[in-house]
């Protein structure tokens, strides 16, 4: 499980400007301005959208107002009298109908600069989670092959968010769900015994329409050759296709975890869909118990409107009242063999979820499961009486391209290109980062080619390349300042007491600003299991970084070393280590490499 250690927080610098906007309410309170015991809880601190009208906005006037009985634009006056008097404050301005925006004085930077120097790789946690457990299940692909690209998004999208949420403070459980009970691994055992008659000496010849035809199934079958010798070739099939499944699920599962570990994914749980049925029948129990609660009838489905459903039937049957959970009709659990249907397992497994301790459930599918939300979201509703909460994010498909043209198929796999290929072309690094740079419900295109090009046009390049542009700085500050150490916390605890309210320029007080809002951005990143927003901020933060470097090229004393000055040049490398300290937080939050140097 992904467990934050112990340690305290200090508050990142937005969080202490909230608690002196709300200082001042209580200031009014105790002045008879505001009603006693007011909900400030809908007060929040924002950065600015645009910076000519300061640091940060609040919004406590407009959402105060109605309980305090006042005009927004009056109490936002009242509330920025108090403001005005904090030390902290440079300036404070009402705006528009009551939105009260504060200019920090310089200092403030400075000071939370030192905070990100301060903290390490610790600066940006957060304890919002409180150690709430959660339960992130991904990728669960069906064990019937190698991993293909379109897994790559979701595994990497899972991973990230985990990390995020452990970040956090939440507790984080990864799980994989092994569909290992439905009829496609029916499927991939008729699939592996073909193979096996193959590594007896048998010509096969074309696999039939209907199997798995990749050469990835080879193995299996010659595994199960050196097992059984030819004596599953006497047996009827219904007693060797309950060997020769196991056997190639088993394989299969070998080969998606060494999939997973190329790409640096890890899961706690790998949870079989099939002990849900072998010895006692968790399924038939839950569909009991949701009878019992009078949410399970026996009924017909009346015709579909519109488009076909695809488990409508017009018989009799075991129906799930999805309808008293917001779905837009009731779902069959049996199917016309007394078979459970996938949703009934589905139930079963999330139900098992919840007996589990978890009440915060993510989920992430691919994009042909956005159907099936509703009445998910409907059944965990229902198996832990409004208690749990399920979050499906989906995941759309990854175009593969190289230059812009389609990437063909491969041999391997028979009928898709897979994961391991393209991380083996172009990198972990590259694959992690762009999987993460788009958010997880629009389509994504995948150029080979682009990932790995050096140019600011290439996201992942342009991030690693401003860590390891950082790195240089400190490697050449050495002439400057002698006594620099290398190994980078010790470093840290140097440039920590640098004079950092030299940091004056506007641009040097931007980039401070955009560190600051690091811890911020993770926040929200994990809260709305949005790992992009991350990606996003990484990109701005390299740019911001490039864009200096670059002014100091033009503008030779706003260069990072000063060779006549070192007391300037230590103030302008701990804004390099903040730099760092934050982009190498980040790019490990992603699960991508901070290199020191590239070539």
């Amino acid at each position: 499980m992904f467990e934050r250690p112990f340690l305290m927080v200090a508050q990142n610098i937005f969080a202490r400007v909230l608690d002196r906007v709300r200082a001042a309410n209580d200031a009014l309170v105790a002045d008879g301005d505001l009603p006693s015991g007011i909900d400030q809880s809908r007060v929040v601190v924002e950065p600015t959208r645009d910076p000519t009208h300061g640091d940060m906005a609040a919004n406590a006037a407009m959402v105060l107002a109605k309980d305090a009985g006042k005009k927004p634009r009056d109490l936002a006056e009242a509330i920025a009298g108090k403001l005005r008097t904090d030390p902290l404050m440079a300036k404070v301005d009402v705006a528009g109908p009551g939105f009260i925006n504060l200019t920090l004085h310089p200092g403030a930077w400075a000071e939370e600069l030192r905070a990100v120097i301060d903290a390490g790789l610790d600066y940006g946690r957060s304890d919002v989670g409180k150690g709430e457990p959660v339960n992130v299940e991904y990728v669960s692909a069906n064990p019937t092959g190698p991993m293909h690209v379109g897994h790559c998004r979701g595994a990497v999208f899972g991973d990230a968010l985990a990390t995020l949420l452990a970040f956090s403070g939440f507790k984080v459980t990864c799980e994989y769900y092994i569909n290992d009970a439905g009829a496609q691994v029916d499927v991939l055992g008729r699939s592996a015994f073909l193979r096996y008659r193959e590594a007896l000496g048998e010509d096969i010849g074309a696999i039939p329409e209907g199997l798995y035809p990749g050469d990835y199934l080879k193995p299996v079958g010659e595994a199960l050759a050196r097992e059984f010798g030819a004596t599953l070739k006497q047996k009827p099939e219904s007693e060797w296709l309950p060997v020769v499944r196991a056997k190639a699920i088993a394989m299969m599962m070998d080969m998606i975890r060494e999939d997973l570990a190329a790409l640096n994914v890890r899961h706690d749980v790998f949870f079989s869909e099939r002990s849900l049925i072998d010895g006692h029948d968790q399924v038939g129990a839950t569909i009991a118990d949701l009878r019992k609660a009078g949410e399970v009838y026996e009924g017909r489905l009346p015709p579909p409107k519109g488009a076909p459903v695809e488990d409508w039937e017009d018989r009799e049957q075991t129906l799930f009242r999805a309808t008293d959970f917001g779905d837009d009709v009731d779902r069959p659990l049996k199917k016309s063999d007394g078979g459970y249907t996938y949703f009934a397992s589905d139930i079963a497994y999330h139900k098992n979820k919840f007996d589990r301790g978890f009440r915060n459930l993510i989920d992430v599918w691919g994009a042909d499961h956005g159907g099936y939300i509703k009445r998910m979201q409907a059944a965990v509703k229902a198996v832990s009486g409004g208690k749990a909460e399920l979050d499906v994010k989906i995941v759309q498909l990854v175009k593969l391209l190289r230059n812009g043209e389609p990437v063909k198929m491969s041999k391997r796999s028979g009928d898709f290109v897979t994961l391991r290929e393209v991380v083996e072309e172009v990198g972990v690094d590259a694959v992690r980062f762009m999987m993460l740079y788009r958010k997880n419900d629009a389509p994504l295109d995948f150029d080979l080619a682009k990932v790995i090009e050096q140019s600011r046009d290439n996201p992942v390049f342009y991030v690693q390349y401003a860590h390891a542009r950082a790195q240089s700085i400190f490697r050449n500050a050495v002439e400057v300042v002698p006594d620099l150490p290398s190994e980078d916390r010790a470093r840290a605890a140097v440039l920590a007491r640098a004079p950092l309210e030299r940091l004056s320029d506007p641009a040097e007080l931007a980039l401070m600003r955009r560190l600051a809002l690091y811890p911020r951005v993770v926040e929200a990143a994990a809260l709305a299991h949005e790992p992009h927003r991350l990606a996003f901020y990484l990109y701005e933060l390299a740019s911001e970084f490039h864009a200096f470097w670059t002014k100091g090229n033009d503008a030779p004393h706003l260069r990072f070393i000063i060779r006549d000055d070192p007391q300037l040049t230590a103030t302008r490398l701990a804004l390099v280590q903040g730099i760092v300290t934050v982009l190498a937080s980040g790019l490990a939050s992603l699960g991508v490499g901070a290199p020191q140097e590239m070539r």
